[in-house]
């Protein structure tokens, strides 16, 4: 008999579907803080999967591990297929133009204007987009998609909250990634404006038939966004299942996550 910590996704209809990410028995210390003590995900295509974890507990890590910004001390990792360990660098980078990042905070420049700041990662990856001589089109269609073409000629300053951050997800959709990756999507914004960035998330989803891994602290983000979420507790995947399996938990750690 499985253990509440124990459950699997078995019989999820996600185990159909092909993987874009894969970590395995992930581990990454610092010194003698042992951060990720054998950490296990599966990310599957079209997929919203929610990680949630206090501060502290490994989330941030296992992020830069993933994308290979530090190498973890052991452990398998895969991205669409690819083990980031055998992977030179070139290849690493063509790689992570397949993953698309919105940054908490939104991390926009703030001396470019919402123009300039979509078009930094185009000239960055101008293979991927092919011959582009005139970016205009691609940058009004990133910005229709999250209702901010208006905005084009802004600078970051003369937006509000909300707004800096459907401009960052506009950047992120500008090289049409297969993975988004959402760090606290919705930390700093008001109920309202929370709301409507999660909308915004499934939309998006849709459209581009993203496959999207959100680390948040927001429960209500966490309830309507996620397929599968992952309780991340001392270093390790703790509890899995859907939010409608996992608020049903009477384990006082995965409790703890749910209580308001």
């Amino acid at each position: 008999m499985k253990k509440e910590n124990d459950i699997a996704t078995e019989g999820h209809k996600t185990e159909t579907r092909e993987i874009m990410l894969e970590i395995r028995d992930l581990h990454k210390s610092f010194g003698d803080n042992h951060v990720l003590k054998g950490f296990n995900m599966k990310l599957h295509k079209g997929e919203n999967l929610v990680i949630m974890g206090k501060s502290g507990s490994g989330k941030s890590v296992m992020i830069k591990c993933l994308v290979g910004l530090i190498q973890p001390d052991s452990g398998y990792i895969s991205v669409m297929g690819k083990e980031i360990e055998t992977l030179d660098r070139e290849t690493l980078d063509v790689l992570r133009s397949e993953i698309g990042f919105l940054f908490q905070g939104s991390a926009l420049y703030d001396s470019m204007t919402v123009r300039e700041n979509l078009e930094f990662p185009m000239r960055r990856h101008k293979e991927k987009l092919g011959d582009v001589t005139d970016t205009t089109p691609l940058v009004l269609e990133a910005l229709d998609s999250v209702g901010l073409a208006h905005t084009m000629d802004l600078m970051p300053e003369e937006l509000s909250g909300g707004m800096k951050r459907r401009v960052a997800l506009a950047r992120t959709l500008i090289l049409r990634p297969k993975i988004i990756i959402y760090d606290e999507p919705t930390s700093g914004l008001d109920p309202i404006t929370s709301k409507e960035i999660i909308e915004l998330m499934r939309n998006i989803q849709k459209k581009y038939e993203t496959s999207s891994l959100i680390i948040t602290h927001d429960m209500d983000c966490a309830r309507v966004i996620s397929e599968r979420m992952i309780l991340l507790v001392n270093g390790t995947n703790y509890a899995e299942g859907t939010y409608k399996e996992l608020v049903k938990f009477t384990d006082p750690k995965v409790e703890a996550f749910f209580k308001k």
